[in-house]
């Protein structure tokens, strides 16, 4: 399963898998699901979270521009500076 085609319309992302599904993301809800250490955090090696945030919703913020990673996920840049989440393809369709 990958996108065919991903397109940013207005404060929604807009995704046709290849096998025709349609599936579309509001922006905020994309950003607060960043599944970014810097949002979710690190376990070190005993266990323990380090870092992450308890934000969990991100009015106003919008995507600005996407790429693709390898085969297997997406990159979002979002307006508040946010871009180092890995959204696969897997976690995507499950959103």
């Amino acid at each position: 399963m990958s996108p065919a085609r991903l397109e940013l319309i207005g404060s929604e992302v807009a995704i046709i898998w290849n096998d025709g599904t349609e599936q579309y993301l509001a922006m905020e809800k994309l950003r607060a699901a960043s599944p970014s250490a810097e949002n979710t955090g690190e376990r070190d090696l005993v266990g323990n979270k380090i870092g992450g945030t308890t934000q969990t919703q991100f009015p106003g913020v919008t995507v600005k521009d996407w790429r693709m990673v390898g085969g297997y996920a997406i990159q979002f840049d979002f307006s508040d500076g946010h871009n180092t989440g890995l959204y696969t393809f897997e976690y995507l369709r499950a959103l």
